[in-house]
């Protein structure tokens, strides 16, 4: 279970030095060249599929390559380890027919991190290590449908995916864990449930544990895959009492440099940030030297933007070693007081400051105020609907006011086909 002991070591660390977390547990696997066999263990040696492939399953079938990795990350000086937990999550176990052994798989996972820091831990008690649940954004998007022709169409639901964070987080907390990282987020969608379920848990039990969310910038337009703008990621996800807020995956760390500052002059709590190392090769593989990627993130550390520094894919515990040699001249970031204006998100932020001009809300997309609109819904032409929205946002509304509130619709229903369209 949590120790608060630990809980309480954490909130003092990170106010004295950058922390640094573990490198990629995938690049790690992959260097075993594991087989089927291992992933299927005596456990699920007669599963009918195939399970190659499925690195959360490892914390069960071959405990210990996991604590190997670990121990590696930990003996080049990393004060987090990350649960191998990425995908254990009934979501994304459902594709190996896994659903099954979730609780299992995080229970276990735990265990060995909890085991190994502790291990070192007792060996050099100045410095503590820490354990983080990984919570990943599983396979599916709340936010952007899978079929082009059908924009409404969503494969997963806010509940389905508040759900199955719940569970996993219930495992992890059960193993022992420190800390809660919400990672590599694309949708805003699922963060935001991933931080709800796992809210629903602490608050259930009772408990009080620190929680980072980690989003992703999926390319040099500098947004997430769902469309949000870094800032507008933060105003999203701000209303949790987050213990950290960060950025990783998906682009090398020279690439996330504006973005990072970014959210450092926003966020008014702890910054992160893992990258990859660098962009993958024609191969899928990632060439960025631990030398060179050191040099980048001492640069976010002599900037002021990180608390929390780390690697994610093509990070090996010597990325890891040079990263904590690189940073640890470097005081960690103090956290800046912001405003506290009224600020909105979409795709882009919105705040409402005492020199803002009017804001303008578009009013057609109102069933009790629009007889168009109100006729199109009915009619269920859906289409035309959304340029009735659109025609507003043209126009130069900052926000739309939707109402399905009539007695004849099925409001919900209505409500929740409308938004999809024009998310």
């Amino acid at each position: 279970m949590t120790d608060p002991n630990r809980i309480s070591a954490l909130n003092q660390a990170i106010r004295e030095r950058i922390l640094v977390l573990d490198g990629a547990m995938g690049t790690m696997i992959q260097s075993y060249g594991l087989d089927e066999a291992d992933y299927r263990g005596d456990r699920f040696s007669a599963h009918a599929t195939p399970l190659r492939g499925d690195n959360d399953l490892l914390s069960i079938t071959r405990p210990d390559v996991i604590e190997a990795i670990h121990r590696a990350n930990l003996d080049a000086g990393a004060d987090i380890l990350e649960t191998n937990t990425f995908n254990a999550s009934t979501i994304s176990q459902a594709d190996y027919g896994m659903t099954g052994a979730v609780r299992d798989m995080n229970l276990a996972a735990a265990g060995i991190a909890r085991r190994v820091a502790d291990e070192v831990t007792a060996r050099t008690p100045r410095k503590p290590r820490f354990v983080a649940g990984s919570l990943g954004p599983t396979n599916r998007t709340a936010s952007i449908s899978p079929d082009v022709n059908n924009p409404g169409l969503r494969t997963v639901t806010f509940d389905e995916l508040a759900a199955a964070y719940a569970e996993q987080a219930e495992a992890l907390i059960d193993g022992g864990v420190d800390l809660l990282l919400v990672e590599t987020v694309f949708d805003t969608l699922n963060g935001k449930a991933a931080l709800f379920g796992v809210r629903e848990v602490l608050n259930r039990r009772g408990l009080e544990l620190p929680v980072m969310i980690s989003g992703t910038i999926t390319d040099l337009s500098g947004r997430t895959l769902s469309g949000q703008t870094t800032e507008a990621f933060w105003i999203s996800v701000s209303h949790a009492d987050l213990f950290c807020v960060g950025l990783n995956c998906a682009m090398g760390a020279r690439d996330l440099r504006p973005y990072l500052e970014e959210l450092s002059d926003a966020a008014d709590t702890w910054v992160s940030c893992h990258p990859n190392a660098g962009l993958p090769n024609e191969f899928g593989a990632y060439d960025q030297t631990p030398e060179e990627m050191a040099e980048i993130i001492a640069d976010f550390a002599a900037s002021g933007f990180v608390n929390v520094v780390g690697g994610c894919c093509g990070t090996t515990p010597a990325h890891i070693s040079a990263i904590v040699e690189a940073v640890a001249p470097h005081a960690p970031r103090r956290v800046p007081e912001i405003e506290p204006y009224a600020r909105l998100s979409g795709l882009e932020p919105l705040a409402i400051r005492p020199d803002t001009l009017f804001v303008n809300i578009g009013e057609r997309t109102n069933v009790t105020g629009s007889a168009r609109f109100a006729k199109l819904i009915k009619a269920g032409d859906y289409e035309t609907a959304v340029e009735v929205a659109r025609e507003q946002v043209a126009s130069g509304a900052q926000m739309l006011d939707v109402n399905m509130d009539e007695g004849l619709l099925d409001s919900a229903e209505a409500m929740r086909t409308f938004l999809n369209l024009i998310a």
